[in-house]
């Protein structure tokens, strides 16, 4: 609280002049908003919930010999990512008649490049395989968002969809010159695009042999 003292002046001095007024001091007392501090402290401490740390799932092969344990899939249900460099993607098929894969194709990080191929590519497989599931995601997340489901129903139907035999698989493999905000961004991709099976495997000398003939051609043109 705020107290005035009083202080100087007072008293009639020698040879008649007129006395000075009291000088008035103020002192602040801070300690009542110095206890209003610790209490908001307290209560927001109390009552704010602490950030979740956030962790980013990556499926990484996994080398066996027992041929039971190896999941076969069609070729043409997988596509090859490979990052190079200037934010270049060069991705490609495997054609299942021939084995051999498909002429690669280049592409970036825009919403129309990668993003847009694997959507497109993904709802064909289904589309395909007869699953009307694989566009039910957004409605399971705008449900949970009006209340109308619980997350844990929510999170359970989600990767039901995902682990669809269906569905398409990612395989991600970074050129020594990609960047590492590159396969950060990649990873983001696949959770934007609700791929559940990708992982992220070592890229070959002919894959390398690859990027450089398809950068060149664009360099070229």
């Amino acid at each position: 609280m705020a107290e005035i003292e009083g202080g100087g002046g007072g008293g009639h001095k020698k040879g008649g002049k007129k006395p000075k007024g009291k000088k008035m001091s103020t002192r602040v007392d801070f300690t009542p908003m110095v206890d209003l501090g610790f209490l908001l402290i307290t209560f927001f401490m109390l009552t704010t919930s602490m950030n979740k740390p956030k962790t980013m799932e990556i499926n990484m092969p996994v080398k066996t010999d027992n041929q039971e344990e190896i999941t076969k899939v069609k070729a043409s249900q997988a596509i090859t990512l490979l990052l190079a460099e200037n934010d270049k993607i060069v991705y490609y098929f495997i054609n299942d008649k021939t084995g051999e894969p498909e002429t690669p194709v280049i592409t970036d990080f825009s919403k129309g490049g990668i993003r847009a191929t694997i959507l497109n590519k993904n709802k064909e497989l289904l589309d395909r395989a007869n699953a009307n599931n694989y566009d039910s995601i957004p409605i399971l997340k705008e449900m949970y968002r009006l209340n109308q489901i619980p997350e844990d129903e929510m999170k359970k139907r989600i990767s039901g969809i995902k682990a669809n035999k269906e569905a398409l698989i990612v395989v991600i493999k970074a050129d020594d010159k990609a960047k590492f905000k590159n396969l950060v961004d990649i990873l983001d991709e696949m959770l934007i695009c609700n791929i559940g099976r990708y992982a992220i495997v070592e890229i070959t000398p002919i894959e390398q042999d690859l990027i450089k003939t398809a950068m060149t051609t664009i360099n070229a043109n």
